[in-house]
């Protein structure tokens, strides 16, 4: 069995990179529950939550026995991504499934350390806000997800043709 490395390193590259952008908004910009919005642009600021359930603000971990049972469903979902890229033989969905699993890291990372997951990208179009405030893990979740889903519907693999196989009958032409 070959091992995915570009699994592996898209795992590793999206959990560095979710980390150390959670670590600037905590502590180089200071950024809190009690802190205002740093402001980036006018539709993306900078804010600070203290995620304690998963996305769309399902499963609301209020005491350490819910956090931990969230923390050892995410572990399982993080397994069952982590033996399907084991299988998988293409490098494109070994790459979505490493954005998956590097993203689930870094937020079940966040959960054990700290209790909760840390959020901090507030997209928004004036008073729209299409999103919760989410984070890099959460957006890498969300697009390997959906490349896995936009290859199982559209892309089509095409047989290899087996050098030994006959490839039809031909015609003789004789002049």
């Amino acid at each position: 069995m070959r091992l995915p490395l570009a699994g592996f390193a898209t795992a590793a590259l999206l959990f560095v990179a979710d980390q150390a952008a959670k670590l600037g908004v905590t502590e180089g910009l200071k950024l809190d529950e009690m802190t205002n919005a740093h402001f980036v642009t006018a539709f993306f600021n900078l804010r600070f939550v203290a995620n304690r359930g998963v996305s769309l603000g399902l499963l609301h971990a209020d005491t350490d026995t819910t956090r931990w049972l969230l923390v050892l469903m995410t572990g399982a979902i993080a397994l069952g991504v982590l033996v399907w890229m084991l299988r998988e033989t293409k490098r494109a969905d070994q790459m979505a499934l490493g954005l998956v699993l590097g993203g689930a890291f870094g937020n079940i990372l966040d959960r054990v350390r700290l209790g909760y997951v840390v959020d901090f990208a507030d997209l928004h179009f004036g008073s729209w806000q299409p999103f919760l405030v989410f984070n890099i893990a959460d957006a890498a979740i969300s697009i390997g997800v959906l490349i896995l889903l936009a290859r199982a519907l559209l892309v089509r693999d095409t047989p290899k043709l087996d050098s030994g196989a006959e490839q039809g009958p031909t015609e003789n032409i004789h002049a």
